[in-house]
């Protein structure tokens, strides 16, 4: 049975972050998920509360979230990687659905970000599938 799915995508990287989600919506459709919503947030830290609404919906078996946390001056992407995930695993406990992680970095540079785009998108898909049939079985 075809599992429902919802994808949040960062917008800061938009062309990259299309990439991923064409890969994306490819192995979705070959693994037999049904990507049922698409949500573009500015960044990283708008995507746990965007992820609490869609995984507290009823047709929403389970998420990805794809993006880029580039390496900047700062520490500020580490940090807010840091926050982010912490959130995102909180949430896939509280809600018991699976999130699949197709985040590039934190702190990745420019020049590794092109060849990575599609694996971590696809991945990400694959995980989320897995886990759901995991948690299915039990």
């Amino acid at each position: 049975m075809q599992k429902n799915i919802a994808i949040i995508l960062g917008s800061f990287h938009k062309n990259q972050v299309e990439e991923m989600l064409d890969e994306a919506k490819k192995t979705a459709a070959t693994i037999g998920l049904n990507i049922i919503e698409e949500v573009w947030v500015p960044g990283s830290y708008e995507k746990p509360l965007i992820l609490k609404g869609l995984l507290s919906r009823e047709d929403v078996a389970g998420a990805v979230v794809l993006s880029i946390i580039e390496k900047g001056e700062t520490k500020h992407g580490l940090v807010m990687a840091q926050v982010v995930m912490g959130k995102i695993l909180d949430l896939e406990l509280e809600y018991m659905k699976p999130v699949g992680i197709g985040i590039l970095g934190p702190e990745i540079l420019p020049e590794q970000i092109s060849n990575r785009l599609r694996p971590y998108a696809r991945d990400a898909i694959k995980a989320t599938k897995i886990m759901l049939d995991i948690m299915e079985s039990k």
